[in-house]
């Protein structure tokens, strides 16, 4: 699911942490763990550009069952996604 966002006065790396998320493994994404097991999470890939940020939302259920490869079972609808596009949107909309 993707969010546009207005941008604010801040940075976005301040921003997605303001919303709850930490960068992931690789650094460049950031996900918001759901459990104690590290699955499910939200995963959550930004782009900024001049005057917005781009969030691109998914929900990963499980950890990836392959080897090597980037391919995964996210879940990119539904109420969850949803509910945290909503929430995220909510959070750092200027009022």
């Amino acid at each position: 699911m993707q969010i546009d966002i207005k941008k604010t006065g801040e940075t976005l790396l301040r921003a997605i942490r303001r919303v709850g998320y930490s960068p992931s493994y690789d650094r460049q994404s950031f996900v918001r763990i759901l459990s104690g097991g590290g699955y499910p999470r939200f995963h959550l890939y930004a782009d900024e550009m001049d005057s917005a940020w781009i969030f691109k939302l998914h929900l990963d259920q499980k950890r990836p069952s392959y080897e090597s490869g980037h391919a995964h079972a996210g879940e990119y609808s539904g109420e969850m996604v949803e509910q945290e596009a909503t929430r995220i949107s909510g959070i750092l909309t200027v009022k």
